[in-house]
This record gives structure tokens, C-alpha cells and sequence, in this order.
């Protein structure tokens, strides 16, 4: 017998097995291809995730990740005076960059000692940019031409220079100084303007940067440079100023000048046009250097026009009697009897500490009668005085396009009591501005119309010619006739005699010469009074009959002998020194 040979009994056992396998067998295929489908499904879903959603910020990861991105600097604007000599340029300077991917580890000792000398930098310093993870770090900004030239001479691999520019600022007649600090700024090692005019104008004079990218590849190597990576820079705008040079280059050697003899702390004169409130002259000191404005005492940054709050003194009286005539309370010839009075328990005097009796409301102006002002004030009415403040803008920014501009407004009206009205009608207790002191007396030269002080005329496109004019702000605060009436009772100021402006009278132009004496008290801090120092000021315009400039004067602290510390004494004569320029130079008839 065979014995491979089965029995049909067993053959039938095993197909009976067989077919009991079989569903077996189905199940198992079947958990197969549905595994085979969730590892696809899974894989699918991978791949729609990478690809569609997070693909855009994947492959800009990626592309970040071989890119390098190097600034192409706007080239700023630059700004002119009214007769288009340029106030302040730019010099091309070269910010200097490197790649630590394209410096060999092993030669990173050797391109620091090159490159610390030529960039007046430590070894240790270039050493911590060549030796950061980052394809693009900043070595040095603003080198020179000269400094350029040595770095491209060495032809260091990984080591590039980029052009940017530098503003550059005109020498002042005054050492140590550059041309119109205060009015113009600076610009920061940042490419951002500071202060002044670069300070307000800084979005309009900077333009927009533009960028220029590099590929790498996994190495570091660059691989192309290409235009469709390059977003080329837009250049900032120029501005045109009102400024006339030659006037500022006087205004700040008389300011100096008057600071210095004077022995005061610090001084200010401000000339604008009298019917379009253009600046013409704009003089601080002490000031500072603009073109090494790191170097320099932060204090002089400030511009003391626009960010100097004071108490304004007896020029405030120009503005109490404006209201007065405008309400027709009384004229130039009017009789008061002018004496010491009491109010809420002090006793206001005049300068000179004692009652002038029977006057006139001429001389109470000629003379700066603090008693006079306050009965000018009593009858003008308390509410019809409050409003002519505020319509000539005093506790109001003036908009002055200047960075800074400080501003105190008048407490509500509801809160004054009698000694507040008295005290404010000769400038005490009540806080302004030099500009906003400046702009309210020019609006009565400018036969009643307030005009809102600029310093800039135009903005002009370089690349386009066009030019966008300032238009300043302008409303009627007073009528026509009551600014010319008052404008005769000022050149009484100075033509009268006996009159405290007479040290700004000029031969020849003695009745056309307006003006306005102030001395105030200096408050001490905390509340505590008055202290022995004062702010001297002189206000006017000329000529007279048709102004073509309003021009104030102030010195701050004076230390001279305290009889002699009044503006009619200090700052009337840099007044008068001024106008004679402007009237040789502008060719001014009498």
C-alpha cells in the first residue's frame, strides 16, 4: 500500500477543513485593503495639508530660510529757504554688511583683525557678527567714501557695503552751532527725523524704503541677484520754507548776542509774515549742532517757541484792549482814574508801585498800566473778555507745523474768580506759548484776521515738479476797525513820549513802527509765588500802515541789575536792530 496515499475519508476531512477556512481567508484580505486605503487616506491627507493649506507659508519659510534681504535706502528730501538755497542735503554714506555663511570659520580671526580698524570697531565686535547664525548682519552704518574704498580694496568675500545717505546741516553765524537748529531738527542714526520741521515733515522727507533679496543656497552661496526680487525705493518729497536766510543769519548773531550782555538763561525771536504767517526767522539760544547732535546738550533740543509755556506779562495787554475796542467799551482818549486796587485781598500795583490818577486809555497802553488794563477789562465785561481769548487763540495750539508744540488750555470760566480776570488782562497767571503770544498780536497787524503760523510754503515732488502749497488756517478775531485803531495806539507805544517802547524807535520810522513792552513775573515751583527773575519780551510790526512782518523778542531770566530787567529796556533794542536789517535788506519805504 502507498502510504502517501490518503483514504477518501480523509481526503474529505481535509476539503471539509478547507471550505471552513475560507471566510477566514476574506476577512483577513478584507482588513488588508481597508488598511492599505487608511494609510492612503492618511498619506493623501498629508499631502493636501503641506500642499494647499500650509504651502504658502512653508515654501516662505523656505524661501526665508535662503534668502538674504538688504535695505535700498529712500534718498531723503531735502529742504530749502524761500530763494531755494538748500538748508539741509544728503551726503552719500555706506552702511556695511556680511554674510557669515561666506566667511570660512578658519579665516574669521584673520577679516576681523582687517576689518576692525577700517571700521574704528573692535576685533571682538566684528568677530560676534561672523560668528551669529543669522545670512545677514549690520558690521557699521554711514561710512565714508573713504572707508568704502578700503573695505572694496580688501575683496573679503561675505563683506558688502550698501549706499545710504546723510543729512547734512549748514555752519550758523554763531560757533558751536548749526543753521536754524530749532526750526529744522536733526535726523537720528535711524534715518528718522527729530524735532522741528524733520520731526513733523519725517513720513513726507524720508520717502519709503525699498529691499533687494539675495537667494542662497543650502551653503550660503549666493545664486542670483534678480530684479523680480527688487522693490525699488520711493524718494522722500523737498520742502520750501518761508525762511529768508539772510534775516535768520542776523536773528541768530542779534539773539546771541542780546542773550549774552543781558546774562540771561536762554532767549527766543520769532519773525513771521505778517498777512500769510509765513516764517522768516526763527532764532534760539543757546542751540546746538545738528550735524553732531549725539554730542550735544539734550536741553537745547527743545524748541522754546512752540514747547516753553510762560506767563506772557504786559504784552497780554494788546489782547485785552482788542477786545475792549472791538466792543466799542471805550476808545484811545478816554479818561480813568488809574490807581492801586484790591482785589479778593491782594493789592494789585503798577510797575512803578504807585497810582497814576486821571490818564488816558493811550497812555494806560503807553506806559503798561497793569491797574489800567484791568479796568479796560471791567469795561469790555467779564464774558465778552473771556471769548476774545479764546477767539485770538490764547490756550489754544496755534498748528504751527513744528514738532512739539505745547499747549495749556484756559481753565473753564465757570472757575475764575475776580483775581483771575485782573491778573490775566497784563499776562500773569495765565500760561501760553512764545508762537501763540506771536500769532494772537499778529492778527491785530493783520487788521483783525488770525493766521495760523507756518514755517513750510510748499512740499515739492523732485521727481514731478509738483508743488502742494501750505494754506494756513485763517478767521477774523476783531473788526478791521478796531485792529487799526489799536494799531495806532501801539506806535504810541514807541512814539510817545515818555512811552516804554521808545527804545525801538527809528529815525525815520518812528510812526510806523507798532509795538508792545511785557515783563513777567516768573512763578516759583509748586505754587509758591513769584521769584525775582522774569522773561523780557518786545513785540511790534512794521510798517505800521500795511505790516509786511510781526517780530517778537524774549530773554529768559536776565541777571542784570534788577532795575534794568524789563523787555522795554532789554529786548526792545534787538528788536529795533533786527527791523533796521529788515528794512535795508527788504528796501522798506518809510
Amino acid at each position: 500500500m502507498n502510504p502517501r496515499r490518503r483514504s477518501p475519508e480523509s481526503a474529505r476531512s481535509a476539503h471539509a477543513r478547507a471550505i471552513a477556512d475560507a471566510p477566514d481567508l476574506r476577512r483577513r484580505g478584507l482588513w488588508l485593503v481597508l488598511a492599505f486605503l487608511a494609510m492612503a487616506t492618511a498619506v493623501f491627507g498629508r499631502l493636501v495639508q503641506v500642499q494647499i493649506i500650509q504651502g504658502k507659508s512653508l515654501a516662505a519659510a523656505a524661501a526665508a530660510s535662503h534668502t538674504s534681504s538688504i535695505t535700498l535706502h529712500a534718498t531723503r528730501g531735502v529742504i530749502l529757504d524761500r530763494n531755494g538755497r538748500v538748508l539741509v542735503s544728503n551726503v552719500q554714506v555706506f552702511d556695511v554688511f556680511v554674510d557669515p555663511a561666506l566667511v570660512a570659520a578658519a579665516d574669521r580671526n584673520q577679516v576681523a583683525g582687517m576689518l576692525a580698524p577700517i571700521l574704528q570697531i573692535t576685533s571682538a565686535q566684528v568677530l560676534r557678527a561672523l560668528n551669529q547664525p543669522n545670512q545677514f548682519d549690520y558690521l557699521a552704518k554711514g561710512v565714508s567714501q573713504d572707508v568704502n574704498d578700503k573695505l572694496q580694496a580688501l575683496g573679503l568675500s561675505g563683506i558688502g557695503t550698501v549706499p545710504s545717505e546723510e543729512s547734512i546741516y549748514e555752519p550758523s553765524p554763531v560757533p558751536g552751532v548749526s543753521f536754524a537748529a530749532n526750526l529744522l531738527g536733526f535726523v537720528n542714526g535711524n534715518g528718522a527725523g527729530q524735532y522741528g520741521l524733520e520731526g513733523y515733515y519725517n513720513s513726507i522727507l524720508s520717502g519709503i524704503n525699498g529691499h533687494e533679496s539675495t537667494l542662497t543656497d543650502v551653503n550660503g552661496n549666493a545664486i542670483v541677484l534678480g530684479q523680480q526680487q527688487k522693490v525699488a525705493a520711493e524718494n522722500g518729497d523737498n520742502l520750501e520754507l518761508g525762511l529768508d536766510s539772510q534775516i535768520q543769519y542776523w536773528a541768530e548773531l542779534a539773539l546771541a548776542n542780546g542773550v549774552n550782555s543781558s546774562k540771561s538763561s536762554s532767549g527766543t525771536l520769532m519773525i513771521m509774515d505778517t498777512k500769510t504767517g509765513a516764517i522768516d526767522a526763527w532764532a534760539q539760544y543757546p542751540s546746538y549742532n545738528a550735524n553732531s547732535y549725539a554730542s550735544a546738550n539734550i536741553a537745547d533740543f527743545r524748541d522754546l517757541a512752540v514747547a516753553q509755556p510762560y506767563e506772557p506779562g504786559s504784552i497780554m495787554k494788546v489782547i485785552t484792549f482788542a477786545g475792549g475796542l472791538n466792543h466799542n467799551a471805550f476808545t484811545p482818549s478816554t479818561v480813568i482814574d488809574e490807581k492801586q486796587q484790591r482785589i479778593d485781598g491782594f493789592l494789585i500795583h503798577d510797575w512803578d508801585r504807585r497810582s497814576h490818577g486821571n490818564v488816558t486809555m493811550q497812555w494806560v497802553l503807553d506806559d503798561s498800566l497793569n491797574n489800567g488794563a484791568i479796568d479796560a477789562m471791567k469795561m469790555e465785561g467779564e464774558n465778552a473778555y473771556y471769548n476774545n481769548l479764546l477767539a485770538f487763540g490764547i490756550g489754544a495750539p496755534t498748528g504751527i507745523d513744528l514738532a512739539g508744540e505745547a499747549n495749556n488750555p484756559l481753565a473753564p470760566q465757570s472757575s475764575w474768580n475776580p483775581l483771575r480776570y485782573a491778573e490775566a488782562t497784563f499776562g500773569q497767571g495765565l500760561v501760553t506759548t512764545p508762537v501763540e503770544m506771536l500769532a494772537a498780536v499778529n492778527a491785530v497787524a493783520n487788521g483783525g484776521v488770525w493766521v495760523q503760523p507756518h514755517a513750510v510754503n510748499a512740499v515739492i515732488n523732485p521727481n514731478t515738479g509738483k508743488t502742494t502749497p501750505f494754506v494756513p488756517v485763517t478767521r477774523r478775531v476783531i473788526s478791521a476797525t478796531a485792529a487799526n485803531t489799536l494799531a495806532h495806539m501801539m506806535v504810541g507805544v514807541v512814539n510817545d513820549a515818555g512811552a516804554e517802547g521808545k527804545r525801538a524807535k527809528i529815525p525815520g520810522y518812528s510812526m510806523e513802527i507798532a509795538g508792545k513792552t511785557g515783563t513777567a513775573q516768573v512763578a516759583l515751583p509748586n505754587g509758591g509765588g513769584y521769584g525775582p527773575n522774569v522773561v523780557a519780551s518786545f513785540v511790534g510790526f512794521m510798517p505800521a500802515t500795511n505790516p509786511q512782518f510781526t517780530m517778537m523778542v524774549i530773554l529768559n531770566n536776565p541777571q542784570v541789575n534788577a532795575g534794568n530787567r524789563f523787555g522795554s529796556i532789554l529786548a526792545a533794542p534787538i528788536w529795533k536792530q533786527m527791523a533796521e536789517m529788515m528794512i535795508d535788506d527788504w528796501r522798506i519805504e518809510p
